[in-house]
């Protein structure tokens, strides 16, 4: 995978020197905190974390065994009203049934400097919330009082989970500088994790081992593996002499992370350190893989209760398939005619995962279910169709770039049906996907195909064929600089996808305001469109337009930019160094056909110039061309990407290609009286 250069795998973090951890310790803030107006080393900072600490260990518990705590202490400086939004803190943790964990936030203050002295206000009980995320999660939230320019906020935590095979991430940047930021864990010899650490930027990191003990107390028995795991029986009282093995990562001065235009997910490029179980080797027990690499990753995978054996359940949809396959002979039939009928069949209830929630029986009798439910259940519909179709594993946009073997890596699954020309992925969770156009969310680099016999591939999501915006317009000026038109435009594929979304999450009316407000205050008449919900055709929108903001009168010329409202007015790529690829999500061509007509007793005194700006590589090409035709000029624009993703060594590139086009697309034409 060419574009994850910058990511860097970590089987085991070692330094041979160690890293000297800086003393900071809760309730000691001093003035010249309180007195700092800026940041060191970023005066545009609206806030900065001066330390964060965790620390996450796998401890026994005489009632509970072996579980996971973490324990995280933060120390925030507020410099801005801007900032005041990291008083606002909260913590999600999991409450599924029979799995819940417990978050407690303690040593709540915030601090401010009266009169050259230091006041504290404590958090009070009215400033905690606990609040529901969806079914499987809630969040744990705090306000902080009191808070000002130049407060400084400070505030503990604990999450305690029963399971003993989950550490959390723990990020070393975001979106504000981070002074120091220190994270331990403690893991028995029993558990082997994989780290792995992305980012731009790491830690320093320390590693030692240490002996650890522990007595049974009124307990029969010794939980190892809390999830999934098994029990050893001991006698009560015995001990139990083990290792612990302690690591250490220390970041100091952590830039902010910032986001740049077309980043899918800034969570995929911000500095952290991951961790997945990889074995269990527990005393006198057969020792347990897990994700050690992406085979037995999946394999993990389809053999959950609610995967593999959802795909192998029978007698529900049957006798309705075969009502409409009558007639479907040719596997594109089939393909779309299945992946129409679940759509219009079962709906989804915004829940992702790759896990059945209701079970694909019970979702096709109650018409709605979760993305496994929905797509698992089209898997095999498809398989019963006669094709070669396979669950793909996949991880959203919003949960991040899946680059290491581990079964937390994804969050969703589609299906894909294999054919002589490649695999066609299908979602039928959106009513607007067609074969190969999968919702955007799902757009996220990589997935991975998983087949009966346990084997799987990797499959590229990133769409290849280009997905065309296609204008008409026509329009007249006249001697006061009004301009009256009508516009044609027809988008295919992803483009099709989004406008038809964007059509369908609003009334017309609303519809119609904002596409005036996006478009310069142009007033729109006659609206109507095509092919809505014929989704396999292109979606064409027709209008007639008036605007009095489009061109300039000056001196008695009229100034005009020939696209009017649909030209690129800036340049989204202003960084001088890009860190992270550009991700467009599709390939793209956007195509104008203009028909300018000079209003009477003006001629044409200034033209742009034809221009061509062709990218290397064949990533892109802007094409602008005008010709004067007795009172008419006949304008064509066309600016093609070809990839969905450029690279950072393209940057500069596409940048200066931007900057050329946005240049060519704003040149006004200027008209005179005769």
């Amino acid at each position: 995978m060419k574009f994850i250069k910058f990511f860097s795998l970590f089987i085991a973090l070692l330094f041979i020197s160690k890293v000297t951890a800086q003393e900071f310790k809760p309730g000691k803030v001093s003035v010249a905190e309180l007195e700092e107006k800026v940041h060191p080393k970023d005066s545009s900072a609206v806030a900065a974390i001066l330390y964060k600490k965790g620390k996450t260990s796998i401890q026994y518990d005489s009632n509970e065994g072996f579980i996971t705590v973490t324990e995280v202490e933060t120390r925030i400086k507020i410099y801005k009203k801007e900032g005041y939004g990291w008083a606002n803190q909260k913590v999600w943790y999991y409450y599924a049934a029979g799995f819940k964990e417990r978050v407690t936030f303690s040593d709540a203050v915030t601090y401010n400097l009266v009169n050259g002295k230091i006041e504290k206000t404590k958090l009070k009980s009215d400033g905690t919330f606990d609040e529901i995320v969806d079914k499987f999660k809630g969040q744990k939230k705090i306000t902080m009082p009191n808070v000002k320019e130049g407060s400084v906020i400070e505030f503990s935590y604990t999450i305690r989970n029963p399971s003993d095979r989950m550490i959390r991430e723990w990020d070393f940047q975001t979106s504000i500088p981070v002074n120091y930021s220190e994270y331990k864990t403690f893991v028995p010899e029993y558990y082997v994790f994989n780290t792995k650490q992305k980012g731009y930027v790491f830690p320093k990191v320390m590693v030692e081992t240490i002996p650890r003990s522990l007595i049974l107390v009124n307990k029969k028995s010794i939980s190892v593996g809390s999830v999934s795991g098994t029990t050893r029986t001991n006698p009560s009282g015995e001990k139990i002499d083990y290792k612990e093995t302690s690591t250490t990562y220390v970041a100091k001065d952590f830039p902010a992370i910032k986001e740049e235009a077309f980043v899918n997910n800034i969570d995929n490029y911000t500095s952290s350190i991951q961790h997945e179980l990889s074995m269990t080797k527990y005393p006198n027990a057969q020792l347990e893989m897990y994700s050690t690499d992406w085979n037995s990753v999946v394999k993990t995978i389809y053999e959950y209760d609610d995967f593999g054996p959802e795909l192998n359940k029978t007698g529900y949809f049957e006798e309705d398939l075969k009502a409409i396959l009558v007639g479907k002979n040719t596997p594109e039939d089939k393909i779309l005619t299945i992946l129409n009928y679940v759509k219009a069949n079962v709906k989804w209830n915004d829940y992702s995962g790759y896990i059945c929630d209701s079970g694909v029986r019970k979702a096709y009798k109650e018409k709605s279910g979760n993305i496994a439910d929905i797509n698992l259940m089209l898997t095999a519909m498809l398989r019963y169709a006669g094709l070669t179709a396979n669950p793909v594993l996949v991880s959203t946009r919003s949960n991040g770039i899946s680059l290491f073997p581990n079964r937390t890596a994804f969050n969703y699954v589609i299906a894909a049906v294999e054919t002589p020309n490649g695999n066609v992925l299908l979602d039928a969770s959106d009513k607007f996907s067609t074969p190969g156009v999968l919702p955007l969310r799902t757009l996220n680099w990589y997935g991975r195909l998983i087949r009966k016999d346990g084997s799987s591939e990797e499959v590229d999501l990133m769409p290849k064929k280009t997905s065309n915006d296609i204008v008409f317009m026509n329009y007249t000026i006249d001697p006061e600089g009004k301009v009256t038109g009508k516009t044609r435009r027809q988008c295919t594929d992803y483009n099709a996808m989004i406008t038809r979304s964007n059509i369908s999450s609003l009334k017309e009316e609303e519809y119609l305001e904002k596409l005036e407000n996006l478009n310069n205050k142009i007033e729109i008449s006659e609206y109507s469109k095509t092919n809505e919900k014929d989704i396999l055709l292109p979606i064409v929108e027709t209008y007639s337009f008036t605007g009095n903001n489009l061109c300039e009168v000056i001196g008695g010329k009229i100034y005009v930019s020939p696209m009017l409202f649909f030209a690129n007015n800036e340049n989204p790529f202003k960084q001088e160094v890009r860190e992270y690829p550009v991700d467009f999500g599709f390939p793209f061509m956007d195509k104008y056909n203009i028909t300018l007509q000079i209003p009477e007793g003006f001629a044409a005194e200034t033209l742009p110039a034809p221009a061509i700006i062709n990218m290397q590589d064949n990533l892109g090409t802007f094409k602008f061309n005008i010709a004067a035709n007795d009172n008419l000029l006949q304008i064509t624009i066309q600016h093609q990407i070809n990839a969905a993703i450029v690279t950072t060594e393209q940057y500069e590139m596409l940048k200066e290609y931007y900057k050329g086009m946005i240049a060519k697309e704003t040149e006004k034409i200027v008209l005179k009286r005769i």
